[in-house]
């Protein structure tokens, strides 16, 4: 079977976004929690403290879920 390759966007807008928790989670369609659990045991995409707020670059959400997208 061959591996479906997702097209990965890759503008200087996209680059350049950073996303919250709660955008990554309405786009996963996930629990709030759910992400945070991923975040403390280590297998959620690489996040980034701004200030005092949670961000998730656009590029590293992107790589994150290519890495588990099912063959």
């Amino acid at each position: 079977m061959n591996k479906q390759e997702l097209p990965v966007i890759t503008t200087p807008e996209t680059v350049l976004e950073w996303l919250s928790p709660s955008e990554i989670c309405h786009e996963l369609q996930i629990p709030l929690q759910t992400f945070y659990q991923w975040r403390s045991r280590g297998v959620g995409p690489h996040a980034y403290r701004i200030g005092k707020h949670l961000r998730v670059s656009r590029a590293d959400f992107e790589s994150w879920l290519e890495l588990r997208s099912d063959p």
